[in-house]
This record gives C-alpha cells, structure tokens and sequence, in this order.
C-alpha cells in the first residue's frame, strides 16, 4: 500500500515539475514590421511585392506577422516625424526606400535594423561602409549609381533617336536623392549631346520648367527617379508630347503614361528580394553582417503609340531587347 501511495505521490510531483502542456505556454511573439512609405495609400506595387516575398516566406500579414504602415503622402518634410513615430512602436525591423527615408529612419534608430526596399547611393552617403560588410543597423537593396542609371538611359535615347543632341534632364531640387547635378558629361559628349538641368518640385512648377526647356532648344527629355515627379508623370508626358520631346524615364510607369521610353530596375523585383533580408534579421542575423544587393532585373518600355505621335521610327535593335511594346 506504501508503495503504491509512493509511486502516485512521484507521478504527480512529476507532472507539477515537468513541462507545461502547449496550450498553457507563453504565446510565441508574433514579428512587427514598420514600413515607412514616401508615397501615398492606395496601389503600392512595391509594396505589395515586398508582402509577396514574405508570404513565399511564410509570413502572413495579420496571422504570423503584424505591420504598421506610415505613408509621408509626397511630402519629404514629414518622413521624420513618421519614422520617429514608427520607431516608438519598438518594431522588429524597419523597412523604407528612397535616400530621404533611409536618412530619417537613421536619424530615428541606430537600433533597430532597417532594411531598404530600394535606394541609391548607401555607402556613398555614408548609410552602410560597404555592400559586403555595411555595419551598424542598416542592409537591404541599393541602385547602380545615378551616374550608371542616367549614362544608360542616355544611351538608349540615343539609341531610339539618333537626332536628338540637346537633352534637358528634369529634376525634383526638394529631393536629397535626385536633386544632383549629374556628371553626364564624359557620357554626354561620347554620345554627342548637351545636357541641361532644369528643375520642378511640383505639378505647378512644370509649365514653367519646360518653357525652358523649350527656350534653350532642348530636343529631348529624361527624366530623374523621383516620387513626385513619378506621381506627375502623365502631365509629364502630356508637356513633352506638345513640345514633341522624345522622353525616357526610370519606370515602365513613365512609357506606359505616353513617354516614349523606359529603362531602368525593376522596382517590384527589389522590393521582392528584400523580404530576404527581413526573413534572416528575424531569425537572428544582424543587419550589418547581411550584404546590401543589387538589382538584378531591369525593363526597357517602348511606347509606339508615341512614337507614332513625334513621327519616330524606333531601332528594331531597341524593339527586340524591349520588355514590353506599347502599340
């Protein structure tokens, strides 16, 4: 009789001392993401394929993962104010783009690990101290640099229409990250080309902007990579058509608005490959042991129906490489 008294006294110490049943267990910690958006809500392809690469991660928005979005709507000045307030939610990463978003979310945390859906420049402006090794709280996605960018969408107008020899180069001036004046030259003169700067911050400054470019005589229009000029970019393509500028830009957004080209990274797909290098900061790699990549995809948009407008006849060299043909 002791002994079977015994013998249940110690299965039920047993049971007290050993693990608690799985449903009596602390709940798993369920990952909140911060995402710092210059633009406004509403269609986001960028982010949307960011969300797209984390559910082929296993991350589900509002089951496994939580996210907390703020958008500046456009306005520059107020990507501080946001990132502080993201950074007060104490979030697990936190992901933006563009230099002046890179540049609050730094200035908010050297924290928490930031990682960067697209930008240019990080190790020239001095986010991250290189792209194998960047250190600190920052990885993610970076551009070629501008000068490659813009020497290759020279190129391809060029390219497209071999007369043009006087490009006006559309910039935003409010903008850190594209407000440059862009040291085209070498390239420029290879091609045969003057190159002349000409700024708007706005819808209401672009009237403006290319009636000076019609007065110097520019022949053609690129544009720089800008979150408000891209929001502007029909009006855009509206003015360059009445001036009859053959236009390029970065986005297929542009050619697909009326510019004649487009040339340039694929946005959706470095914003797809970012989810990468959240998945590794949430399992315990730190952010300045995780090399900053490079695009590796890029489009080049021909719009015909524009070409046809300014009497162009587009290259079949630049028809054939083309991802997509508007007609």
């Amino acid at each position: 009789m002791r002994l079977r008294t015994f013998g249940l006294i110690s299965t039920l110490v047993g049971l007290l001392a050993g693990p608690l049943p799985a449903e009596a267990q602390q709940p798993k910690k369920v990952p909140r993401i911060a995402i710092l958006s210059i633009n406004r809500p509403g269609p986001r392809a960028t982010i949307d394929a960011l969300l797209q690469g984390l559910r082929d991660l296993g991350y589900i928005e509002g089951q496994n993962i939580i996210i907390e979005y703020r958008f500046a709507e456009r306005k520059y000045d107020r990507l501080p104010l946001l990132a502080a307030e993201l950074v007060s939610f104490n979030p697990d990463v936190l992901i933006t783009s563009t230099t002046p978003g890179v540049r609050a979310a730094k200035k908010a945390t050297t924290s928490i690990p930031i990682v960067v859906g697209s930008a240019g420049s990080l190790v020239k402006r001095g986010f991250v101290k290189s792209l194998a090794r960047p250190g600190g709280n920052i990885t993610g996605m970076t551009f070629y640099s501008k000068h490659a960018r813009m020497s290759k969408q020279l190129e391809v107008l060029k390219e497209a229409v071999p007369k043009i020899s006087y490009v006006a180069l559309l910039v935003n001036p409010a903008n850190p990250g594209t407000a440059f004046q862009g040291d085209l030259g070498g390239v420029s003169r290879t091609l045969g080309i003057r190159l002349q700067r000409v700024e708007a911050r706005g819808v209401d400054e672009l009237e403006a902007a290319f009636s000076v470019m019609a007065k110097s005589g520019a022949n053609a229009l690129l544009m720089a990579n800008d979150a408000i000029l891209n929001q502007n970019r029909r009006r855009i393509t509206e003015l360059a058509a009445k001036r009859r500028l053959p236009s390029i830009s970065h986005r297929k957004h542009f050619a697909e608005a009326g510019g004649l080209l487009a040339y340039g990274t694929s946005l959706a797909d470095m914003w797809r490959r970012a989810a990468t290098h959240v998945d590794k900061i949430l399992k315990g790699i730190k952010p300045g042991d995780i090399p900053v990549e490079r695009p590796t995809k890029f489009n080049l948009v021909v719009n015909l129906k524009t070409a046809k407008q300014l009497g162009i006849t587009i290259p079949s060299s630049i028809l054939y490489r083309a991802d997509k043909v508007i007609k």
